[in-house]
């Protein structure tokens, strides 16, 4: 099992190092546009230097799946366009929450909005996080790929086949204190779709496609991001974005065995 831990406060590269030292493999961020708790470009670089594998969360407010299949659509796209403009590479997975006890009468809706969440994230896998009755229903429905259960709302309860387990939000929910940062902690199983910018493809340890085999990215496939890289570029308009886009692009053309563009274009 790999040790992580979630966290709302954003973390430098000398604040991740500490827990890289400490065993930890992954942090989950939050994958959203703007506020206080958002993942940038910058911090999704520093976390990577440090060694610790990224994982992406969409969330707005707690409820937000009760917007059902729209609000899914919607939150779908920003989510891949936000993944796009941080370099979180195609192929990794973004977590959509549900972040609280979803009922039964509630559930169509939720599964409607994760389902819609995935179809709108384009180029990325899917998963949910939620209770265990969230996370088997949407297992049910083939709502995803990624499942990130918490035990909050779970009554003692773990589903089988989920790839991620929140098991400790600290006393009263506020997380443990750990190098002056309030984080839950987690587990993972593998195959959780994590990522870093220091590479196109990150394979989860120990698993089947990560022993011994080099993962080589289709050149077309490559080149279709590299053209969102170029878009994002040109929206950004700052020399630091342009700076970072360019190099995310060359890592791309590396993986995909093509080679690097000495005048980053």
């Amino acid at each position: 099992m790999a040790k992580g831990f979630d966290c709302a406060a954003p973390l430098t590269r000398t604040l991740a190092k500490k827990f890289k030292e400490d065993g930890y493999e992954f942090v989950c961020r939050y994958l959203v546009p703007s506020g206080w708790k958002r993942l940038t470009q910058a911090e999704a670089v520093a976390i990577s230097a440090a060694g610790l594998q990224i994982v992406s969360v969409y969330e707005t407010t707690a409820s937000r799946a009760l917007g059902g299949r729209a609000a899914g659509l919607t939150d779908g796209a920003i989510a891949a366009q936000t993944a796009l403009a941080v370099g979180q590479p195609a192929g990794s997975r973004i977590y959509f929450a549900v972040d609280f006890d979803a009922s039964a009468k509630q559930m169509d809706t939720v599964i409607g909005y994760i389902t819609a969440a995935g179809e709108a994230a384009r180029n990325y896998q899917s998963g949910v996080y939620g209770s265990v009755t969230v996370i088997e229903a949407a297992m049910a429905a083939k709502a995803c790929t990624g499942f990130w259960q918490t035990y909050a709302w779970s009554k003692g309860r773990k589903a089988e086949g989920i790839h991620l387990y929140q098991y400790d939000n600290g006393p009263k929910g506020l997380g443990q204190p750990v190098h002056g940062v309030n984080v839950d902690l987690n587990q993972s199983s593998g195959e959780a779709g994590w990522w870093s910018t220091q590479s196109a493809a990150v394979p989860a340890p120990g698993s089947a496609n990560g022993e011994g085999k080099d993962y080589m990215m289709k050149k077309e496939d490559a080149g279709k991001i590299i053209a969102f890289l170029q878009a994002a570029y040109m929206a950004a308009g700052n020399a630091e974005s342009g700076k970072e886009f360019h190099r995310l692009a060359n890592e791309l053309r590396k993986a995909s065995g093509q080679a690097a563009d000495p005048n980053n274009r």
